[in-house]
C-alpha cells in the first residue's frame, strides 16, 4: 500500500512537473520568440528594400542597351555579380531570396539572375501591384503569387521587392526581388536555433490563409501544425495569438500562432518548441 501511494505521488508529481514546464516554454514563444520571429522579418524587409533601390542605381546604364539579346546577357551577368561577396551588394548576400530580375518599362521581365530562365517575357505589370507602383516612380514591397510550371503543383507565396531605374525624371526599368515565404521560414528556424543557449529545438512555419510554408522542418513535426480552420476558429477568439500543446510520441511540444500583420492581414507565424 505505501509503495503504491510512493508511485501515485511521483506520477502526480511528474505531471505538475511537466505542466509547469510547458507554461514557461509557452510564455517564451509568446514573450521572446515571436518577438525574435518579428525583429527578423523587419530586418529582412528594411534589407531588401535598400537592396532593390541599390540595384536599380547600379544597373540603370543596362536598361539603354539597344539590343534586346545583349541587354539581356549583360543583364543576366551583373545581377549575379550583385549578389557576389566583395563585388556585390551587401544586403543581397546570404539572402534568402530566391530570385533577382529586371524589367522593362511595361512591366515585362527582361532577365533573372539564372538559366533557364522561366521568367523571361513574363508580363509581371498586371499580376503584381509592386510592379505597378514602381512603374509609377515608387519602391513598393508585397505578397505575390507564383505558379508551378505543372500545373498538378501548389503554388508559392514570395514577399516581392520592387524599385524603379530613374533616369532625370523618367523611370527606364525595374529591378525586381523576391523572398519565399518557405525560404524565409527556413531562415527563421535556423536563426532561432543558431541563437538558442541551450540548443532546444525550435521550428518555425509561416501560413497564409490556408497555406502553411516551410523549409527543411521534421516530418512529424509538421503533422502537428494546426488546420486552417482550427487556426480560425482560435484566432477569432484571441485576434493578437494564442498558445497551446501537443503531444508528440508521448512528450508534449509547445506552440504559438501568432499573425504577422507586417506582412499581411492573413499571413502569420507558428511557432513549435520543446519544453
Amino acid at each position: 500500500m505505501r509503495w503504491g501511494l510512493i508511485g501515485a505521488t511521483v506520477f502526480v508529481l511528474a505531471g505538475c512537473e511537466d505542466d509547469a514546464a510547458v507554461k514557461q516554454t509557452e510564455e517564451r514563444i509568446r514573450t521572446v520568440d515571436l518577438a525574435r520571429v518579428e525583429e527578423l522579418i523587419e530586418q529582412d524587409l528594411e534589407k531588401h528594400r535598400a537592396g532593390v533601390v541599390k540595384a536599380a542605381s547600379r544597373l540603370k546604364p543596362g536598361f539603354n542597351v539597344s539590343d534586346p539579346a545583349q541587354r539581356e546577357s549583360q543583364m543576366r551577368v551583373a545581377l549575379r555579380i550583385l549578389q557576389q561577396p566583395k563585388r556585390g551588394i551587401d544586403e543581397f548576400v546570404a539572402s534568402p531570396m530566391s530570385f533577382l530580375a529586371v524589367l522593362d518599362v511595361d512591366g515585362v521581365v527582361i532577365a533573372r539572375d539564372r538559366s533557364p530562365d522561366r521568367m523571361k517575357g513574363q508580363d509581371y505589370k498586371e499580376r503584381f501591384s509592386v510592379v505597378q507602383e514602381a512603374l509609377g516612380g515608387s519602391t513598393a514591397t508585397g505578397l505575390g503569387e507564383f505558379f508551378a510550371e505543372d500545373p498538378s503543383e501548389p503554388s508559392s507565396w514570395s514577399i516581392l521587392f520592387a524599385a524603379p531605374a530613374v533616369e532625370g525624371s523618367r523611370v527606364v526599368g525595374i529591378v525586381l526581388a523576391g523572398i519565399p515565404l518557405s525560404r524565409l521560414a527556413q531562415r527563421l528556424s535556423r536563426q532561432l536555433r543558431v541563437e538558442q543557449a541551450q540548443g532546444d529545438p525550435v521550428w518555425v512555419y509561416l501560413y497564409k490563409g490556408d497555406r502553411v510554408f516551410h523549409w527543411d522542418t521534421p516530418p512529424l513535426i509538421d503533422e502537428l501544425v494546426p488546420s486552417a480552420e482550427r487556426r480560425a476558429k482560435v484566432l477569432a477568439a484571441s485576434p493578437s495569438g494564442y498558445t497551446d500543446k501537443v503531444r508528440l510520441q508521448g512528450e508534449l511540444e509547445a506552440y504559438g500562432v501568432f499573425p504577422i500583420r507586417l506582412l499581411g492581414p492573413d499571413v502569420g507565424t507558428v511557432i513549435f518548441r520543446s519544453p
